[in-house]
């Protein structure tokens, strides 16, 4: 639910209807459906969305992994807003919502059996109301939204690199970092740039706007950690870089293969 809700948001979309079908392998828990399904009912009503269609199919025992879930989602953009990866212009800022790499970490860590000392949550809600407090500051200035999903932080800002054909240059002291998701990541030798989120946002927006962005983010629930982590500089080549906290600079490329079994 909150996948689809997102992908309408991130180009200025206002969700409104979901559909929704699922391939339920024979003998699969009723239980366990009824849980799904009221999981799916939470989700829509806190988006402010409805599911309205759907279509269930159940597969003989051992042709399916459980269950398979798909949605599709139809949403209206208002007039002005215009929201590309193409749109990035040397000097805009970079601002994520908030800590990164929670959802990637608390999925492997529950995989993997990982015993820690503090419960690491995953990051997954629909960001649908944090987009419309962004466009509501100035629909002009905000150039991109995206939510760096699969291969993170590092591979969708390289996407966005690429298709405005610009250098993104990143801090790296400037990355909010939950401590626990820091941690994990030092001990299995992961780099959280690459970490998968499923409820935070990128927003490449004006240099005139990014204050007034980043406080009406921060007023948000989901914007609480929002933070400024680089800017777009001058130079084509699609290249993204960050200045790391010894002082040098480091190229920062797509994610190569997954670190995570595909999950959504």
């Amino acid at each position: 639910m909150n996948g689809t809700v997102n992908d309408l948001a991130m180009v200025g979309a206002r969700p409104l209807f979901l559909s929704c079908g699922l391939i339920i392998e024979e003998g699969f828990s009723r239980a366990d459906l009824a849980r799904i399904v009221d999981g799916m009912r939470s989700a829509a009503d806190a988006a402010g969305v409805r599911i309205v269609t759907g279509d269930t199919k159940v597969v003989p025992r051992g042709k399916a992994d459980k269950i398979f879930i798909n949605t599709a989602g139809v949403g209206v953009c208002d007039q002005g807003v215009v929201l590309s990866g193409s749109n990035a212009r040397p000097g805009d800022k970079i601002i994520v919502s908030g800590t990164i790499g929670d959802h990637g970490i608390a999925v492997m860590a529950s995989r993997e059996g990982l015993q820690l000392s503090t419960e690491i949550r995953s990051d997954c809600a629909a960001l649908n109301g944090l987009v419309a407090e962004i466009l509501g500051v100035g629909k002009d200035g905000v150039r991109v939204l995206r939510d760096p999903t699969r291969g993170g932080v590092a591979t969708t800002l390289k996407e966005i690199a690429l298709q405005s054909d610009v250098t993104l240059t990143l801090d790296e002291a400037a990355l909010p970092l939950d401590q626990a998701v820091k941690g994990v990541c030092a001990i299995l030798g992961l780099d959280p740039l690459y970490v998968a989120n499923e409820g935070k946002l990128l927003a490449l927006v004006a240099p005139e706007l990014a204050e007034s962005v980043l406080e009406r983010m921060r007023r948000h629930p989901l914007g609480q950690n929002a933070a400024v982590i680089g800017e777009v500089t001058a130079g084509g080549s699609g290249r993204v870089q960050i200045r790391t906290a010894v002082g040098g600079v480091r190229g920062v490329e797509m994610l190569a293969g997954e670190q995570l079994p595909r999950i959504c």
